[in-house]
């Protein structure tokens, strides 16, 4: 049975951020915490944020996790997955999924 409480979240999100860049492990552990808190505040409402994008553009943007649980599915079609990799919201000015790599988020607001 895998744990799944908060720490390891974190610490899944840091490992994952150390393997894909070059950040020391203090400051993966950093964005890992503003990520889990990213998470945390929007599952309680809309939350503004912004990442860079692929074509290197920084994306302002309004998401929402709140009512959305991980797994979640319409028709079949699954919304969000479980991943360390990315960070998958609810964008409310595009009315749609998105996602990021997590090592793209700039800043929370």
């Amino acid at each position: 049975m895998e744990k799944s409480n908060f720490r390891v979240r974190v610490m899944k999100y840091a490992h994952q951020l150390a393997k894909t860049t070059e950040y020391t492990w203090k400051i993966c552990l950093i964005k890992a915490w503003e990520l889990y808190r990213l998470a945390k505040n929007m599952r309680k409402g809309i939350v503004k944020f912004a990442f860079q994008k692929v074509d290197g553009s920084i994306r302002h943007a309004s998401g929402t996790l709140y009512n959305l649980p991980a797994g979640t599915s319409i028709h079949g079609k699954k919304l969000t997955k479980p991943s360390y990799k990315t960070f998958a919201y609810f964008d409310v000015d595009k009315g749609e999924m998105r996602c990021f790599k997590i090592e793209n988020l700039v800043t929370v607001y």
